[in-house]
């Protein structure tokens, strides 16, 4: 009996020997897995941060870019704080506001191709940048109008393009939905009003998402070619 509860005491004893030995380890573990995991979680959180930071600096980004295109004047420009503006193809009107009394010697005008800089001497320029597009520097001039009006016209070096904006960078106007005065079409040669004419009707095409006339001239030279060839495939053609 004393042999047998020896090798008994022995054998418990191992036992106990061995879970002391390794409960140390199984503690390791767990606290381990337990940092992974709060790692995880905290990773998890700072990606979940960057995205909704993301989502919110673009959704900024989006709403300025929106918020910087404006509906048209009565002359398809727009009216600023600095400055109004209007537009036909060939020209730009700019008029800006100055101190009754405002005599030409006080005025600073500098135009170049691409660079417009107005302004009053003393004082900080009133218009100052790069111009939308280019210009005919020999066909733009200024005056004084009633002693308080600063009167400005450009020439437009592309006379078939509406602009945005005088200055890249401040508020746009949106151009599909500028409308040239009728006496201004009447005017124009048969070619150069059809040019017009069709740039319209495009730009209204694409406000309401339509296909323009080149491309529903595209379109009805496919159906036809697809009438005088029935045996050939178009289901996967694309009109470029």
């Amino acid at each position: 009996m004393a042999r047998a509860y020896t090798r008994y005491n022995d054998s418990r004893n191992d036992v106990s020997c061995d879970t002391a030995w390794r409960r140390p380890s199984w503690r390791r573990w767990r606290g381990a897995a337990a940092e992974a995991q709060r790692a995880a979680k905290e990773a998890a959180e700072t990606t979940e941060k960057k995205l909704e930071s993301s989502v919110e600096k673009n959704s900024m980004e989006v709403a300025k870019e929106e918020g910087n295109v404006r509906q048209p004047n009565a002359g398809n420009g727009l009216n600023l704080e600095e400055y109004s503006w209007t537009q036909q193809l060939p020209e730009v009107n700019i008029t800006i506001p100055v101190p009754q009394g405002t005599k030409s010697r006080f005025v600073v005008f500098d135009i170049k191709k691409n660079h417009l800089k107005v302004g009053l001497k003393g004082q900080p320029p009133i218009v100052d940048g790069e111009l939308y597009k280019a210009v005919k520097v020999d066909d733009c001039f200024w005056s004084i109008e009633d002693g308080n009006t600063l009167s400005i016209f450009l020439t437009k070096h592309n006379q078939m393009e509406w602009w945005k904006s005088v200055i890249k960078g401040d508020p746009e106007v949106d151009t599909q939905k500028v409308e040239p005065e009728n006496s201004k079409l009447s005017d124009l040669d048969p070619e150069t009003r059809q040019t017009v004419e069709k740039m319209m009707f495009d730009q209204r095409q694409k406000h309401m998402g339509l296909p323009t006339s080149d491309e529903m001239q595209k379109q009805e030279i496919l159906k036809k070619f697809r009438s005088q060839h029935p045996e050939m495939d178009f289901s996967t053609a694309k009109i470029a």
